[in-house]
């Protein structure tokens, strides 16, 4: 008779192989399956990580073409996409195995192929050749992510008309990019490109770019990148692309209102209009686990669905679609099932764009408090006024913090600067611990260095800061 396992996790991607690895910590006896032939899901494979040895690279790139003269440094870089996409994937290899590497050390067992869940209990696994086999389990996690939402009217090639996926992987930068989506993704790669030597035309369907963002960071945002060079169509959606005699790609668009509609000719389509959770094939339906009208699987707030020894966690289950809020679920997940009782603080999940400048936000924006009838005080520095920010020619942008008016408690805050990512945290861990604008304000910051700004707009929302 097989071995039964304590809990199986379908997925290794960053809520998944989390979740596994802190299970097998707590003594469980662990299996995972996953269909991928390596580890570590969207992220790791063909999704942030990827993305950000691109970023970083093509903005080095930039630097040295626009920045280093004024640093005393003379050089006449040349673009060598072919090495640079190598450093991508020597990137992405090296994360994988090193989340291989994890497994073995906790002694988890490794099913390759599809998961499926044919009962309570039982986890069918259907590699690519072969025999199928089930896996006896007492508990079974959802990590199962998410893929790219698709469009009416366009078809996806991953060659001229691509996914974030295929963005991640163009043979020769494209003269003309078109971008459909205004969100953090079409944004990253379309930024990546830009440097890169693309003309890039970002077309959203909404009146602003960033949804969900502070109206005046996304302002802000969309002002910096139209100075480096991205075009911004909005109100406006794409009813359809089609390939040219010559090879281009000719899109068809109109006004979201409605309107005329007017074509646009360009050498490559990026779509990058959202995700959706990824659970085709699990058998949700023959074991009655219960989904929601937009496809995630409903939980409660132990990830429990509604079929007793299910969980879910990640992109599949409601919540932003990001891997370190997916890891946080996955390490609370394991404790639940062990016994204990953790929680994700939903009101701290820091978000990053991770363009030049950076933007990280986190907690509430004005706009949401606002709306809230929520009264409150906002301490606002800018880089301009900030030592090492000028030293580094990284001046561009701010620190914003939010506080309740009675009670100085930080709300919520946006960072838009060289780094914004790194910085974000000190303000995390005062909002988990409920702290004020004058805990950070009087918080000893080294000088001089980038944080000394969150300092500055931290006293903003008392008397005042110093240095402006």
């Amino acid at each position: 008779m097989a071995d039964t396992f304590d809990l199986t996790v379908i997925g290794t991607g960053p809520g998944g192989y989390v979740a596994a690895i802190r299970a097998a910590q707590l003594g469980m006896k662990v299996a995972v399956v996953e269909k991928w032939p390596t580890y570590g899901g969207t992220c790791l494979n063909i999704g942030c990580i990827p993305s950000k040895a691109l970023l970083h690279a093509s903005e080095m790139y930039e630097q040295s073409r626009h920045q280093f003269s004024q640093l005393g440094i003379d050089v006449s870089p040349s673009l060598n996409l072919e090495q640079m996409l190598t450093h991508k994937d020597d990137t992405v290899t090296s994360n994988v195995t090193g989340i291989e590497f994890l497994f073995k050390k906790n002694k988890i067992t490794a099913f390759r192929g599809t998961g499926s869940i044919a009962d309570t209990g039982k986890v069918l696994v259907k590699p690519d050749e072969g025999q199928g086999q089930t896996i006896e389990t007492k508990n079974i996690i959802i990590a199962t992510g998410s893929e790219p939402v698709g469009l009416k009217g366009i078809t996806i090639d991953e060659d001229k008309v691509v996914s974030s996926t295929g963005a991640l992987s163009f043979k020769q930068v494209p003269e003309r990019l078109l971008v459909i989506g205004g969100g953090i993704i079409g944004l990253e790669l379309g930024s990546v490109w830009s440097r890169l030597g693309s003309k890039v035309t970002v077309v959203e369907f909404l009146d602003r770019i960033l949804p969900g963002l502070d109206s005046e960071a996304a302002r802000q945002m969309q002002r910096t990148l139209q100075k480096q060079g991205l075009e911004f169509k909005l109100g406006t959606k794409v009813t359809g692309v089609e390939a040219s005699e010559n090879g281009t790609q000719i899109a068809t668009m109109e006004p979201a209102a409605g309107g005329e509609a007017t074509q646009f000719e360009a050498d490559a389509v990026l779509v990058a209009v959202g995700r959706k959770p990824y659970t085709d094939g699990l058998g949700l339906d023959g074991v009655g686990v219960a989904t929601d009208e937009r496809g995630r699987v409903r939980v409660d707030a132990q990830y429990r669905t509604n079929v007793k020894g299910i969980y879910a966690i990640g992109d599949v289950i409601a919540g932003p679609m990001l891997a370190h809020k997916a890891m946080d679920e996955g390490h609370a997940v394991a404790e639940i099932i062990a016994g204990q009782k953790p929680h994700v603080n939903y009101a701290t999940v820091p978000s990053v764009m991770y363009t030049s400048p950076e933007i990280a936000w986190i907690g509430k924006s004005e706009d949401e408090l606002k709306a809230a009838d929520v009264e409150y005080k906002v301490g606002k520095f800018p880089y301009t006024a900030n030592g090492r920010a000028k030293a580094m020619l990284a001046t561009q942008g701010y620190v914003k913090i939010l506080a309740d008016v009675t009670t100085d408690r930080v709300l919520g805050a946006q960072i838009i600067a060289h780094n914004a990512g790194e910085m974000l945290h000190e303000i995390a861990v005062l909002m988990e611990f409920t702290g004020s604008a004058e805990d950070l304000g009087r918080t000893m910051h080294a000088h001089p260095t980038m944080s000394e700004a969150i300092k500055e707009a931290a006293l903003m929302c008392g008397d005042g800061a110093i240095h402006i």
